[in-house]
């Protein structure tokens, strides 16, 4: 978890952009003028660390609580607050005003099931342009858990996509919408310790006076059951009970446990430390939610990364994380150490007819049509269109955030899905990166966000009975509103209006949301 670097950050500062030594107009719009200062990520990554065990935790009070909601902490996801959409550069200059987008979807092929024969699948690989909007919401989140108290910084999403085709023998472009998400990411910060105070513990509970009959009275000097009590061997060798400040280290048999709370009590700990700063809860119309935890990804200098994302070239670039094909499928007859370079065109063997000959192995056949497509290598490793798309754009920082439903270490996501995905198309992992670019052009900062996020669906098995792993995969570059052409703006108003002004009966666009849609 980071924190912010002035413990009284929380609680004391009347303006958090005086802090962050930027102007909030310019920060909330994401441009301002280039400076020799880190810039926009720079001025605001800079207020934070991590946590550690032996940091200072605030203490909690009720009439600080105010205080501490004016000033609730996001983080780096501050900067997300407004409308994104779909950007178009490619650092090439030699594409239509298509989508930026790349997703790539595998589902299972009509007629099988998970008995029958196995490794049949569909393959979906289409350009996309998006609407993805943030709004902060205001006050956060209090999550009070007894002696520990969080206050989350949570940022609203929603999101909008629809997939790019060209029309046979036209040259218009039709746009189907495909996706559609909502949810919440939520900076996870801002931890206090609330001890008991005479106040809540005769508030919450009330407290029971201590029985007349009890044969330890005289030890509860607040007239409560709010001591433990030793059993001890005395001097005498007689047994007796004792409270733990007469303890004085000697052996006891049995322990009384104290029944009622004293003031201060839960001062001592433990205390919470998360260890992550940064979760996201989504939900997909398809009938699968989401939880996702991560946190912002250093490099050797900070968290606040010199320079543009690194994207890998050549045979580098053959590694499965990233690929639309799994191990599980085959992988294509390559593997990284004899990988398949992808910034040369296709093996011969992609355009061949398949046999026991030369695809003995039947690995090829499985994994042909991805390499074989028109969007070729984008539908093997669609996050190179990221690569391609920051070429020739001047990039000064960036800040990572990495996310997960399954961690190797720690708290963990999940995703739960509705009875007929988890049978037939079980979603079992998801993975996200998320660059938060700060890109110079004409003497002025841009905010650019870029983001690959990958979702392993379990259906059917190979020819051993193994479990396949099939990758969806979405990647795009997006920019805010206002800081795209006009032809790009005008496109995305034409093709997500706001629902405020037009419905979607009224919009004509009433296709339902479908991932993969089969095209006519």
């Amino acid at each position: 978890m980071l924190k912010r670097k002035n413990l009284a950050d929380g609680i004391n500062l009347p303006h958090i952009a005086e802090n962050l030594n930027v102007n909030k107009k310019e920060l909330l719009s994401g441009t301002a003028k280039a400076k020799g200062s880190k810039g926009i990520l720079g001025d605001l990554m800079d207020g934070y660390t991590k946590v550690q065990i032996e940091d200072p935790i605030r203490a909690f009070h009720e009439n600080n609580l105010q205080q501490i909601v004016n000033n609730v902490d996001y983080g780096v996801l501050k900067v997300l607050q407004g409308t994104w959409v779909s950007y178009n550069h490619n650092g090439q200059n030699d594409r239509k005003l298509t989508g930026s987008g790349i997703h790539t979807t595998i589902m299972p092929s009509p007629g099988t099931n998970a008995g029958t024969i196995p490794g049949k699948y569909s393959f979906e690989c289409e350009e996309y342009i998006e609407k993805l909007t943030f709004d902060l919401v205001p006050g956060g989140v209090r999550n009070r858990g007894g002696a520990n108290e969080q206050f989350c910084g949570a940022v609203k999403y929603e999101q909008s996509i629809k997939s790019v085709n060209t029309v046979p023998g036209k040259e218009s472009l039709k746009y189907t919408p495909i996706h559609e998400e909502n949810g919440m990411y939520l900076w996870l910060s801002d931890i206090f310790n609330y001890a008991a105070t005479e106040k809540t513990i005769k508030e919450d509970r009330g407290v029971h006076a201590v029985s007349p009959k009890n044969p330890n009275k005289n030890l509860y000097k607040s007239g409560y059951q709010d001591e433990t009590l030793f059993l001890i061997v005395n001097d005498l060798g007689k047994k007796e009970y004792v409270t733990l400040e007469n303890l004085n280290g000697r052996p006891y048999s049995e322990i009384i446990a104290s029944k009622e709370l004293k003031p201060g009590a839960g001062q001592t700990g433990p205390y919470f430390i998360p260890d992550y700063s940064i979760s996201r809860s989504g939900v997909i119309p398809h009938g699968s939610t989401i939880t996702l935890l991560g946190d912002i990804s250093p490099d050797n200098s900070g968290y606040l990364i010199e320079g543009a994302p690194q994207f890998p070239h050549g045979n580098a670039a053959w590694k499965y994380d990233h690929l639309s094909i799994s191990r599980t499928m085959g992988g294509a007859g390559a593997s990284e150490a004899k990988p398949i370079n992808l910034d040369q065109p296709p093996p011969a063997w992609v355009f061949e007819k398949l046999n026991d000959k030369n695809d003995k192995g039947e690995n090829k056949i499985y994994t042909q049509r991805i390499l074989a497509h028109p969007l070729y290598p984008y539908s093997v490793r669609p996050d190179l269109r990221l690569r391609d798309s920051i070429k020739g754009e001047t990039i000064k920082n960036h800040v990572l955030i990495e996310l997960s439903s399954k961690n190797k270490t720690g708290a963990q996501g999940g995703i739960l899905n509705v009875p007929f995905v988890n049978r037939f198309v079980s979603t079992v992992e998801m993975n996200m990166r998320m660059w938060i670019e700060t890109v110079v052009e004409n003497g002025k900062e841009i905010l650019q966000l870029q983001y690959e996020q990958i979702i392993f669906f379990e259906f059917d098995f190979g020819d051993d009975g193994g479990t396949t792993s099939w990758p969806h995969i979405q990647v795009n570059t997006l920019r805010k509103l206002e800081d795209v052409s006009p032809d790009q703006k005008r496109l995305i108003e034409e093709q997500f209006p706001n629902p405020a002004i037009k419905s979607s009966a009224v919009s004509g666009s009433s296709a339902p949301s479908g991932c993969p849609y089969h095209k006519e």
